[in-house]
């Protein structure tokens, strides 16, 4: 059976693609949730107008993610937490702190653009990427460092 996507698929196609399946997948998956429609001759005039819209809609994207990334250039995010003697965190770094810090600077990212193979632990200097596009990726300087906690003096105590 021949199927036109309407979404992008994994491991099959992507959006607009014209693509061969299993008559079962394509009755009982695709079609049903709205990911492709049949192949006729009227739905792929209606898909190459989509696509032409869809480029367009992409370059635009495109554009605005790398103008977002050249803002990237030059921040820095730094964060103070609690650590133990051998340089190892308490808690951790996620992709939702680091969004949440970038949206304090004014920019709106989503966490699950951030890629974090697992949880900042550790005390150091690393370079986050974040990817704003399909085809464009802008990293991130994320510092974490010990937090101090100011002992007070005994003085301070009996005032």
């Amino acid at each position: 059976m021949e199927v036109i996507l309407k979404e992008d698929v994994a491991k099959l196609g992507s959006r607009g693609d014209v693509v061969r399946v299993a008559e079962g997948y394509g009755r009982n998956f695709l079609l049903p949730r709205k990911l492709a429609i049949e192949a006729t001759n009227a739905n792929k005039a209606v898909i190459e107008q989509m696509k032409a819209a869809s480029l367009r809609r992409s370059a635009k994207e495109k554009g605005e993610a790398e103008e977002l990334a050249k803002q990237f250039v030059g921040v820095k995010l730094t964060f103070h937490r609690r650590a133990g003697e051998q340089e190892h965190l308490f808690g951790s770094v996620t992709s939702s702190d680091i969004a949440a810090e970038l949206e304090k600077r004014g920019f709106k990212i989503d966490r699950r653009k951030i890629h974090l193979n697992e949880p900042l632990k550790a005390l150091g200097e690393f370079t986050v990427p974040v990817r704003l596009h399909r085809e464009v990726t802008a990293p991130v300087q994320v510092e974490v460092v010990k937090e101090v906690v100011a002992e007070e003096a005994p003085e301070a105590q009996e005032r």
